[in-house]
């Protein structure tokens, strides 16, 4: 189409994963443009809370990658324009507690530090050294010194800030309609606002990846899961670290469609105090559910008890980009040349987005991967819609 915009790689989607995926990308002299039917950061990414984390993984393949991830995010933001580099980066680390039987967090402990994770089992007393405010009826504690959080708004921006500053594009507003192919490779996409002809797009869509894949001729099976969270008053300093009961793991990796609930409690800088963790596979139903809110009250409370007395001053919620074997889908897609993917992480996103915009520039430049990249591939049973 004459006159038509163009770029080496068109990103869908302007969320924290697709801001990474760019921002990678140009770092390495790639010409990207972004578009988003919202604005930036406005769906699932803002909706996160921030955590970057290696204490809620199993040893496998997501865990490598998360561990990757902590180190790459020292990298990204060294990258970042001096104007928007501060993303409230907070190297707080994580607190993790159990209030009965301390033999399975003691033994999953065991497992991450045979993976490489500083993972160190605590006792009570040390335990509430670290957080002073907990329930006395703790057990035992596993301290995780890597985790860390950020606000992922900011940081979205901040990326994206530093595609503009490459000479990148993105384009807020603008939805991608569907890929123009010839010869069997993608050579443009169209978008509400006319075609940008590119020789590869990115899928990064998020919980609509699945919907952007078939539209593309060639779907994923990549689904929504809601998770809601509750905001309190600002406080004066009282939980130092991110802090959740053992049950947190068992829920991250769970597949189960029911209503799943496990306390994460954490302050932001501003003062606030959130508290999660709601799971719960209901498409794209983004009513407010008032028994979910009150369970998550009920468990922190049961945490830390001085939050029965603090005021929520308010609650969210949102999806989350879930792939039924809980791994990320990151790669091209074999199907149809010039066409990737980078989703699926479900809540760790914010995390994992440092490596999977490296190892989406690794895989596109045809540079050795910093991770191994197979058990991500778009091309898994798993993955591949029918």
């Amino acid at each position: 189409m004459p006159g038509a915009a163009t770029a080496d790689v068109v990103v869908v989607g302007a969320g924290i994963v697709g801001a990474a995926c760019a921002e990678a990308l140009t770092a390495a002299g790639v010409k990207v443009v972004v578009v988003d039917r919202d604005a930036v950061a406005a769906e699932t990414t803002a909706s996160g809370e921030g955590n970057v984390l290696v204490s809620d993984k199993e040893p496998g393949p997501e865990l490598e990658l998360a561990i990757a991830s902590r180190a790459e995010w020292g990298a990204v933001l060294a990258r970042l324009p001096e104007r928007v580099a501060d993303v409230e980066w907070e190297s707080k680390g994580g607190v993790v507690v159990a209030t009965t039987d301390p033999g399975p967090l003691k033994a999953f402990a065991a497992k991450q530090q045979a993976a490489g994770v500083d993972a160190r089992v605590i006792t009570p007393a040390e335990v509430f050294e670290l957080e002073p405010l907990l329930t006395r009826n703790v057990t035992i504690g596993v301290h995780y010194p890597d985790d860390a959080q950020l606000q992922p708004v900011l940081a979205a921006t901040a990326l994206l800030t530093a595609v503009r500053d490459r000479g990148g594009s993105v384009r807020s507003g603008v939805s991608a309609l569907s890929v123009r192919t010839f010869a069997g490779r993608v050579v443009g996409v169209e978008t509400s606002a006319g075609e940008i002809a590119c020789g590869a797009v990115l899928n990064a869509c998020g919980p609509w990846a699945g919907a952007f894949g078939s539209a593309a001729g060639a779907p994923i099976q990549v689904l929504p899961r809601r998770g809601m969270i509750l905001v309190t008053a600002p406080l004066p300093e009282c939980v130092r670290h991110k802090v959740y009961d053992a049950d947190y793991v068992g829920a991250v990796g769970s597949g189960d469609a029911e209503l799943q609930t496990s306390t994460v409690v954490e302050s932001t800088r501003a003062g606030t105090v959130l508290i999660g963790s709601s799971r719960e596979r209901i498409g794209f139903d983004d009513s407010v559910r008032v028994k979910v809110l009150r369970e998550l009250a009920r468990k922190a409370v049961g945490l830390f008890p001085f939050l029965g007395d603090v005021p929520v001053m308010r609650a969210y919620g949102g999806f989350r980009p879930y792939a039924p074997d809980h791994l990320p889908v990151i790669g091209p897609d074999p199907r149809l040349a010039g066409l990737w993917h980078a989703t699926g992480h479900e809540g760790a996103g914010i995390g994992l987005a440092a490596s999977t915009g490296r190892l989406i520039t690794e895989l596109f430049l045809g540079l050795t991967p910093h991770v191994t990249p197979d058990p991500f591939r778009v091309d898994r049973p798993a993955v591949l819609a029918s």
